[in-house]
């Protein structure tokens, strides 16, 4: 009889942990399974947008991040991908790097820093912010995006 008991109690103790797993596994923030930033070039010390920002007292840790990105279009598959230009830190926090390019100028409003960066911040969403880099003007801008309820 008492061997019942234990094979029942063990048994109870095991679905109780199932179930509980499965809920957190459920319930979890699709963030948790999104893009991780681990395989980047190392930065060129030379180039004027890491040497902007470590005056700036950021510590650029990487550069030149691939993302590929399959897109179903009716039913057929098509490839794309993001880059992102560099990854940078300071006082702890990730932030994520673009650089200004002459042939696609930035629009400086809501809905045009929304259409270019906001997928960057959806992508790798424990970042605290995208710097824009314009080392032409020797300028970082910082965005964040934030969802008004």
């Amino acid at each position: 009889m008492a061997d019942w008991f234990i094979m029942f109690v063990v048994g109870a103790l095991f679905l109780i942990w199932v179930y509980k797993r499965f809920y957190v596994w459920l319930h979890e923030p699709v963030t948790n399974r999104l893009i991780l930033l681990d395989n980047g070039e190392e930065p060129d010390g030379a180039d004027r947008h890491v040497q902007l920002l470590e005056e700036a007292g950021y510590s650029v840790t990487s550069a030149r991040h691939r993302i590929p990105i399959g897109v179903g279009l009716d039913g057929e598959m098509l490839s794309s991908r993001l880059y992102i230009d560099y990854v940078a830190e300071k006082r702890g926090e990730l932030f994520l790097v673009k650089t200004a390019r002459e042939r696609m100028p930035m629009d400086w409003t809501g809905s045009g820093v929304r259409d270019r960066l906001l997928v960057y911040s959806l992508l790798v969403p424990h970042s605290a912010g995208i710097l824009y880099v314009d080392a032409k003007n020797n300028q970082i801008r910082t965005i964040t995006f934030h969802v008004n309820e």
